[in-house]
């Protein structure tokens, strides 16, 4: 098996190298003459030719070419092998020659052909061009008053909101049952109360000191009414003893009377007189110390009404039906006055706070209705249905705020039954009234082609009008200039639209089945660009 292998190997280097010479050595010996005995020469002596070879040594060269010498050594049999080598190879380089000689003759005949056939191809008849037609959708020019509504977004706060804090210290006895965040108290409800037993007593006290300051205020007006009593009578007294003793002044000028009648007479009035006097002072001193017990009657009474305060701050009312927004209170715990136990807010007070651009500030500044009072609509999506509610701006923000980019607007929702309470921190879509455009034009967005120019449709064909937008409102536009009443716009968008299109309007086409035809094959040709 060696051997076959070997052998075949043989075989195939030899395909693969081409005809090579093969020497049969048996017959080359059978075909040899006879050698001649071999003769010892002699130092210097040369061997002499064989016969056989002697004729054909005699020979005579060709003409040009030098004589052989007849006793020259022949060639070695490497030489004798080299030119078979070189004429194989001349027949590899000629074969290779005539494959690429083949190669581009088939490549020359069937380039040859193929132009033979093409211009031997008869020619198909060409359909005749035809203007191509479009069927689109229109809509007249009229001109009226809009007022479009543009989108804001904005937060819902808390208009009304209030902290409860202890107004006195203590231990919180109760707590209202409904005191949880996010639940509705009503106007009024104790929210908390405060052990009142120590404010109870200090009102006690106030209302005991007041009335004993009371009582001693009647004992010093009495003691006033009885001083000005006596007093009156002191002063009678001293107008008689002022009589009496002019009586006896007359009496001792006459001769009747004694000088020590008028003398007693005299003493007398001097010691009413000095009676008087007395009176008078003490009557002062009781008035005195009846505006003194005025005096602590108004403090006791200051006394007592603080008293009742801090008794009635024990416990602690809603001021308004709110909703609890955050509580701190538990019972059994010491609050000390001013901590804050409640946070509430008005549900019925609920505002949207958003911002303007300036652009858009200044033309609601600028419109007859004002900014303050205009009603907007106020959206909150929930549950992926959005819920509408009705609201009025209210006010505009203190201060405009560069960081918000334009200016604050508060606008305050009313109340809808049977919706959804809205809760501060909601956020919300607003949509704002804008100012009134008179005398525009309001189209479909896709009838403006490079945001600056429309297409009117005159006498069945495009005609290109420049136009000025007055404003945006959802997928409509506002066209303040450039058409007028009475034409027909190009509604929609047409990818070759031009001026001089010949178009055919929607539902005007049907009794012309060309036009039809051709509609579609537009309508195809402008799908296709």
């Amino acid at each position: 098996m060696a051997g076959q292998e070997q052998n075949g190997k043989a075989a195939l280097s030899d395909k693969v190298k081409g005809p090579r010479l093969v020497i049969d050595s048996a017959a080359a010996e059978a075909d040899a003459p006879a050698a001649d005995p071999v003769v010892p020469l002699a130092p210097g002596e040369r061997a002499p030719l064989p016969q056989s070879a002697a004729p054909e040594a005699r020979r005579e060269a060709p003409a040009g070419v030098p004589p052989v010498d007849a006793g020259a050594t022949p060639a070695p049999p490497a030489a004798r092998l080299a030119e078979p080598r070189q004429h194989r190879l001349v027949l590899i380089a000629a074969r290779g020659l005539l494959q690429t000689i083949l190669v581009l003759a088939v490549l020359a005949g069937a380039v040859w052909g193929m132009r033979w056939l093409a211009e031997s191809r008869a020619e198909r008849p060409q359909r005749p061009a035809r203007e191509r037609v479009y069927t689109v959708t229109t809509m007249p020019v009229q001109k009226a008053d809009h007022q479009p509504q543009f989108l804001v977004y904005g937060t819902t706060i808390a208009g009304r909101t209030v902290e409860l804090r202890a107004l006195v210290s203590g231990e919180i006895v109760t707590v209202h049952p409904d005191l949880r965040v996010g639940r509705t108290v009503e106007k009024g409800a104790v929210l908390v109360e405060i052990d009142p037993f120590a404010y109870a007593g200090a009102v006690t006290e106030a209302r005991a000191n007041l009335r004993e300051a009371e009582a001693r205020l009647a004992e010093s007006e009495a003691r006033i009414a009885s001083e000005q009593s006596a007093l009156d009578r002191t002063r009678e007294q001293l107008v008689l003893a002022e009589r009496d003793l002019e009586r006896s002044r007359q009496l001792l000028s006459s001769g009747s009377g004694t000088q020590k009648a008028v003398d007693d007479r005299e003493l007398t009035l001097s010691q009413r007189a000095q009676a008087v006097e007395q009176r008078q002072a003490n009557l002062a001193v009781e008035q005195a110390r009846a505006e003194q017990q005025r005096a602590a009657i108004e403090r006791l009474q200051w006394k007592l009404a603080q008293a009742e305060r801090d008794l009635a701050d024990t416990a602690l009312k809603a001021p308004f039906t709110g909703v609890v927004q955050s509580e701190n209170a538990g019972a059994g715990r010491n609050v000390g006055a001013n901590d804050v136990l409640v946070t509430l807010y008005d549900e019925a007070a609920i505002e949207v706070r958003f911002v303007v651009t300036d652009s858009q500030f200044g033309r609601l500044a600028g419109d007859p209705d004002g900014v303050v009072g205009r009603p907007v609509e106020v959206a909150w999506t929930v549950g992926g249905t959005p819920i509408v509610y009705d609201g009025v701006i209210d006010r505009i923000g203190a201060e405009v705020r560069s960081e918000r980019g334009g200016v604050e607007l508060y606008a305050r929702i009313g109340a809808r039954s049977g919706a959804a309470a809205l809760r501060p921190g909601a956020f919300v879509e607003v949509r704002v009234p804008d100012k009134t455009y008179t005398e525009t034009v309001r189209l479909p967005e896709t009838a403006v082609y490079g945001g600056a120019y429309v297409f009117v449709i005159e006498d069945g064909r495009l005609r290109r009008r420049d136009v000025t937008i007055a404003a945006f409102t959802g997928n409509d536009v506002l066209i303040g200039s450039g058409l007028d009443g009475g034409e027909t716009v190009l509604a929609t968008q047409i990818a070759d639209a031009r001026d001089g299109l010949k178009v055919v309007e929607e539902g005007a086409a049907g009794g012309q089945s060309w036009a039809g035809e051709a509609g579609d094959e537009g309508d195809r040709a402008g799908a296709d660009h």
